[in-house]
């Protein structure tokens, strides 16, 4: 080489260099929308400070800079909780909040019956999305998140962790050993999961509608209005709004709603069921109100493979193990009737690993663990059983087009209107 080739291989080296190191300082609105330093916090909005909303401003690696609610109360509360406020911009209409540039995600905390909307919304506001469950209040809203959470490159996250960590109810384990269980074959196939108290879990019935509620005027510090949203309009009651609306089929699905992504999100997927739905789902239960969410005795669901989910909901399954398969059972507290199990599943390989960091999602633009596909499969289960429930009779379903089989009636309500002149 040359002593002008290696003079002009210099320059081009420390020319190469410079480039490099001014680019990593140069600020995330100059780069574009999305881009973060993986040494960057990541600032978010939280849409909905109730109880819920109040309850999620930290987790590591991140940092509220915008709040919003209808009701003027839960401002001050989540300021008080914020120290203050400290800068924190607040907002009682949710489009103003996730068109904030300084945002990255967005936690979606209010009643279900806004969250298709606003995941929606700020997917394509170019915000990642952190929503509480149950994921939407109806599959069709569902069908439209992952859509628009695709099409724009968003992460999204649902918020029930059961799948990937803690104690899972009255298991006394996390759902990796079921997983490993399930995956090895001892138990046989197809299998039978019964939800009930009696193997560890609690439909919280108590989330029930009142079919009596009195006409009240709606309180100074609420937007009742914009509470209502897309949901039909009803005459203000108190007992409609804030932490007793799961008792009303326009806003959640009582118990089934409250619970049932907790509960059924980890069956989805130790079935392996992420990418599947139920054909058929019966129901046991006293004639719904047209209104006012009721309680039911029990909802079966059917695979085509003949896997079974069992929703007990009076308790009168008192027996029942948790999972039972033709080789064995296994019931609450991990107790199998396969002699030595825990030895025996040491043997087989751990389930794949996933993302279970958020903020590692985000910076890496990797998939959650529990995301808009997988979370809108374990809602279905949910919103098929909340829709047989409300007719009153058996469905089948169709898990590819996802739409009920010669049944125009329920597939009205995949995708009921929405009052205007809100869209989705």
């Amino acid at each position: 080489m040359s002593s002008q080739q290696r003079n002009s291989r210099r320059r081009f080296l420390r020319n190469a260099v410079g480039t490099i190191a001014a680019f990593t300082i140069v600020p995330r609105h100059v780069l574009g929308r999305g881009y973060l330093a993986p040494s960057d916090t990541l600032t978010k909005g939280v849409i909905g400070v109730g109880a819920m909303g109040r309850g999620h401003f930290e987790y590591a690696g991140t940092r509220t800079v915008a709040i919003c609610d209808v009701d003027t109360r839960h401002i001050q509360l989540a300021l008080q909780a914020l120290g203050g406020g400290n800068g924190v911009k607040t907002f009682r209409d949710y489009r103003e909040l996730i068109n904030l540039p300084e945002v990255d995600i967005v936690h979606i905390a209010t009643p279900p019956h806004w969250h298709g909307i606003m995941a929606a919304d700020a997917a394509k506001a170019g915000k990642d999305i952190w929503c509480e469950k149950p994921m939407t209040r109806t599959i069709g809203e569902g069908k439209r998140v992952v859509e628009a959470v695709q099409q724009h490159g968003r992460i999204f996250r649902l918020n029930t962790w059961f799948r990937f960590s803690d104690n899972f109810y009255g298991m006394n384990t996390t759902v990796k050993p079921i997983k490993k269980l399930v995956d090895s074959g001892l138990l046989g196939w197809p299998l039978k999961v019964t939800v009930s108290r009696h193997t560890g879990f609690d439909w919280k019935f108590y989330w029930v509608g009142k079919t009596d509620l009195p006409v009240e005027p709606v309180p100074q510090e609420l937007d009742y209005e914009m509470w209502l949203g897309p949901a039909p309009y009803k005459p203000y009651s108190t007992h409609r709004v804030h932490t007793t609306f799961r008792g009303y089929w326009d806003y959640d699905g009582g118990g089934l709603g409250d619970m049932g992504q907790h509960y059924l999100d980890p069956i989805q997927y130790f079935l392996g069921k992420d990418n599947d739905s139920p054909v058929h789902v019966a129901v046991d239960a006293p004639q719904q109100h047209d209104d006012a969410v009721g309680t039911w005795r029990k909802i079966t669901y059917t695979y085509a493979d003949g896997c079974q989910i069992i929703l007990d909901g009076d308790g009168s399954m008192t027996d029942a193990a948790y999972i039972e398969g033709p080789k064995g059972k296994l019931y609450k507290g991990f107790q199998c009737t396969i002699p030595d199990i825990e030895r025996k599943l040491a043997e087989f390989p751990d389930p794949a690993p996933v993302v279970t960091d958020f903020v590692e999602a985000v910076k890496g633009r990797k998939k959650f663990a529990l995301n808009e596909e997988n979370g809108h499969r374990s809602c279905t289960i949910v919103n098929i059983g909340k829709i047989a429930l409300q007719l009153g009779r058996s469905l089948h379903f169709d898990p590819v087009q996802q739409v009920f089989i010669n049944d125009e009636g329920a597939n009205r309500l995949l995708n009921p209107p929405l009052r205007g002149p809100w869209s989705i």
